[in-house]
């Protein structure tokens, strides 16, 4: 059901395909929306089963890690390789065995009957008989100019993927929930100091959690305080703060590493209302599965998975989605596709 409690046949996103031109659209097997990881995983082995997959690449080709330098915990390079470039070898990989991939983003769908209907940019038609969503989810940041111009040299949204680089340093986290008490504890691993910048004087974070934080003595927390700039011309060399109770700013100079873990936002804006999401938006799959509410609709990655978040990860459920997706056309066969839009009748959700 669509949020405001109306039917699918009622989504405020079909306006968009009013007057589009579907006569002539391309029909395709697989269409894979997304190309971190888990989206060229889901290529990759799609194409490989003959599918002909055609993948594209959003408004952030690559996703997250192509502002990953170092990538050291991926299995298979021991020498580690820079995000980007781990991204255009998954890309070459894919298309060795047939993904077609191009650049645009899908905007809208219509996912009502199969097959289903999605416009590119706004304006370009395509049917598709099976949909894997790969859309991942992007950090949220402070917004900060320095802050974003030094990413993946010392500002990082992922203490998992960096927290190695920074051994025998001090580094700063901000953030008051349960991911900032985690990421910080993780980073104590590594780090000499790690310092807890949080805009309030206590955190959200569960009891449990912050009891962790409090007892572990490679943390200091600077309570009521913001950050207002990073510091560095071609790496983090510190980070000037606000007191909120006081104004006065100072700069903390031994802060080497910068770490946001204010959360994540999935990128499933285009999907709202028509795949089941939880409270954050975050895509729901059935159990065990990548399956959706959506009969041949399949979801992975970051888009579906708030908990790990890793390339890892994301790629072995973009397999998942793959192995989903072809099994379910094997036993479902392909959609006749309608000559003229007054076929399409509309169906319920």
């Amino acid at each position: 059901m669509y949020q405001n409690g109306s039917s699918a046949s009622d989504h405020p996103a079909l306006s968009a395909f009013e007057d589009v031109d579907f006569s002539t659209a391309e029909a395709r097997d697989v269409v894979v929306i997304g190309t971190g990881p888990a989206g060229w995983t889901a290529a990759l082995y799609t194409a490989r089963a003959d599918l002909n997959p055609l993948i594209f690449m959003g408004p952030e080709p690559g996703g997250q890690l192509t502002t990953t330098t170092d990538v050291e915990n991926y299995p298979g390079f021991p020498e580690g390789l820079l995000g980007p470039e781990m991204m255009d070898r998954f890309q070459e990989q894919a298309e060795r065995f047939g993904t077609e991939s191009r650049y645009g983003t899908v905007t809208h769908v219509d996912f009502r009957e199969r097959p289903y209907r999605l416009l590119i940019d706004e304006e370009t038609p395509v049917y598709a008989q099976t949909v894997i969503l790969s859309t991942g989810a992007s950090a949220r940041y402070l917004g900060l100019e320095n802050e974003q111009r030094l990413i993946g040299k010392g500002v990082s949204a992922c203490a998992t993927c960096d927290g190695s680089f920074f051994r025998g340093e001090t580094v700063a986290v901000v953030g008051g929930g349960d991911s900032a008490m985690e990421e910080s504890t993780f980073l104590t691993k590594f780090a000499d100091k790690v310092y807890v910048i949080h805009r309030r004087g206590e955190l959200r974070a569960s009891k449990i959690m912050q009891e962790r934080a409090f007892e572990n003595d490679a943390i200091e927390f600077v309570w009521n305080t913001e950050v207002i700039d990073v510091l560095g011309e071609h790496a983090v060399e510190g980070i000037e703060v606000v007191n909120n109770d006081t104004g006065e700013t100072r700069v903390m100079d031994d802060v080497t590493g910068f770490f946001l873990a204010i959360g994540h936002t999935p990128n499933t804006e285009p999907f709202e209302g028509w795949v089941d999401m939880d409270e954050k938006n975050y895509i729901q799959t059935e159990a065990d599965s990548t399956y959706t509410n959506r009969p041949g609709v399949f979801a992975c990655g970051d888009a579906q998975d708030d908990e790990y978040r890793q390339a890892v990860t994301a790629a072995g459920t973009g397999c998942k989605a793959a192995i989903d997706a072809e099994r379910w056309l094997s036993e479902h066969g392909r959609a006749e596709i309608p000559t003229s839009e007054a076929e399409r009748a509309p169906v319920k959700a």
